[in-house]
């Protein structure tokens, strides 16, 4: 079993900073690309930015420069800097991992999500 925990949303002025991590724990072999996705409401489940094992990444046109995506390995963590806060930034942040297990498979692992609200 592997679970995802996010932390770090809330609620911020625009132009204003938030840094969200998510850690990855339970029967953990190995963690290959982990990503961070956003959701708001009465839209679809968006791609925020990737980050591979050996730290290649990937990221929206909509958060380049603004966003950092970022991990550390020993601790099986994924962190989001996110500074220049937009009010379209407000959504539901999902955390995603690939992860091998202790036998050997991969599986898509996803968190419980944290609420990021950007309002004056």
């Amino acid at each position: 079993q592997v679970q995802l925990v996010e932390s770090g949303g809330g609620l911020v002025q625009p132009g204003g900073s938030l840094r969200l991590s998510c850690a990855a724990s339970g029967s953990i072999l190995s963690v290959n690309t982990m990503g961070w996705y956003r959701q708001a409401p009465g839209k679809q489940r968006e791609l925020v930015a990737t980050i591979t094992s050996v730290g290649s990444t990937n990221y929206a046109d909509s958060v380049k420069g603004r966003f950092t995506i970022s991990r550390d390995n020993a601790k099986n963590s994924v962190y989001l800097q996110m500074n220049s806060l937009k009010p379209e930034d407000t959504a539901v942040y999902y955390c995603n991992a690939g992860v091998v297990n202790l036998r050997g498979f991969a599986y898509d692992y996803w968190g419980q999500g944290t609420q990021v609200t950007v309002s004056s």
